[in-house]
């Protein structure tokens, strides 16, 4: 029996990335053998086992075979006769076929060391094809290395295209598909991912919402970029530069999904576009069974963006009416993402955008500090309840908000 370290462990260390958690393989066991020795098991498809003290994972070594159509359509072969080099092989990308002994000394039989110097990111057999979720691997790898400079080898990226003209990605299950999404919403360039996806084609299968924004012409007076979907890479670009939350970035790469249903008689004009965004967003949602805080979030965003681009137009009836619909009264924590969001769908244009200023970030800030700072406590002290207090402490926020003069901070009209 014989233990390896392997995968992005070994990826990592010798990139100079910090290394957050390590896998390894067993050669020449059973599971019977780890099970004597402490190990619990856990793998659902083939035999993983935890570490008795550690908790790490450790793989029998393996081989595989494709039986059907999708992720899960193998045969695994897990015998003790199994040679790391035959495990390694079936393993995506050259530069996660590497393993490291007890010893220290590296075992690279696909030139994974190269490619790393080389900064590509290359498929390790023919076999690369047979699994649709290499796909979103690649894509999420491009995603996190971003900061290296990797690329996808040009014969890698034409498998990628065959593995959506197959009908494999067909077969991918949302919790999947969202599973890799989400680490790449945390990923330092996380529209690596959604480029690579329209490259290949995998967008319109597996986000055709976002997929169908390219190509729909917007005023060049607010978007000298014009396209919608150019338009929602750099607002996911621009989310990324602002904020590090996945849910923020998700935010900024739906808010405006309802311009893709916009009716073409008002082309390039989108009236209406916000509640036919919050259908799309809920439906997505829905499909690939995103959490709540990612949905609710997007919700709030593509709703009600607009409004915080006119802020200094607003009545402040209508300000602390938008407040409420956002919740900040009861929860003020769940300001800042919103506002990140917002700003980076103004941000995320071309032209002079990206560098003007946003003050109606910390107009709608110093107003919701003012709304907040309203106490309900002498409207109970003068006998108020029910409906009647509720109207008293509106009209309060309200006159707290007209007391600010927040057209003050508007900037100057813009050329």
């Amino acid at each position: 029996m014989e233990t390896f370290l392997v995968g992005g462990a070994v990826r990592d260390r010798l990139l100079g990335r910090p290394v957050s958690e390590r896998d390894y393989v067993v050669v020449g066991a059973t599971p019977e053998t780890l099970e004597a020795r402490g190990f619990r098991p856990v793998g659902r498809d083939f035999p993983v086992f935890l570490h008795p003290q550690t908790h790490e994972e450790y793989a029998l070594a393996r081989t595989e075979r494709k039986t059907a159509r999708g992720y899960r359509g193998f045969s695994f072969n897990t015998s003790p006769e199994v040679t790391l080099e035959e495990d390694l092989a079936r393993r995506d990308l050259t530069i996660n076929a590497m393993a490291e002994a007890a010893d220290g000394s590296l075992i690279d039989p696909f030139d994974g060391q190269r490619d790393l110097r080389e900064r590509l990111l290359r498929h390790v057999s023919d076999a690369f094809v047979e699994d649709p979720v290499r796909l979103l691997r690649v894509a999420r790898f491009a995603a996190q290395l971003a900061p290296w400079g990797f690329d996808i080898a040009p014969e890698t990226g034409e498998m990628l295209r065959q593995l959506v003209r197959n009908g494999e990605v067909d077969a991918l299950v949302p919790e999947r598909v969202w599973a890799e999404c989400e680490k790449a919403l945390a990923s330092p360039a996380p529209v690596r991912f959604f480029e690579i996806l329209r490259d290949t084609g995998a967008l319109a299968v597996l986000f055709p919402e976002v997929a169908r924004l390219f190509g729909v012409p917007q005023p060049p007076r607010y978007h000298p970029e014009i396209d919608t979907g150019v338009h929602t890479f750099m607002v996911l670009q621009q989310a990324t530069r602002l904020s590090t939350a996945p849910e923020v970035r998700f935010a900024a790469l739906v808010h405006d999904l309802g311009k893709a249903d916009t009716p073409a008689e008002i082309l390039p004009g989108h009236r209406g576009h916000e509640e036919r965004g919050v259908i799309r967003i809920q439906a997505l949602a829905q499909r690939l069974r995103i959490p709540n805080r990612y949905r609710d979030l997007a919700v709030k965003v593509a709703r009600h963006h607009g409004l915080v681009h006119r802020f200094f137009e607003l009545r402040p009836q209508t300000v602390v009416k938008l407040f409420e619909a956002l919740d900040i009264l009861r929860r003020p924590e769940g300001l800042e993402p919103f506002l990140q969001a917002v700003e980076a769908d103004f941000r995320g244009r071309g032209g002079t955008f990206p560098e003007r200023p946003y003050p109606q970030a910390d107009a709608m800030r110093q107003a919701a500090e003012a709304v907040i700072r309203v106490s309900v406590q002498p409207l109970l002290e003068a006998g108020l309840k029910g409906e009647a207090l509720g109207e008293a402490l509106r009209q309060a926020r309200i006159r707290a908000v007209a007391a600010l003069d927040l057209k003050r901070l508007a900037p100057d009209p813009a050329p």
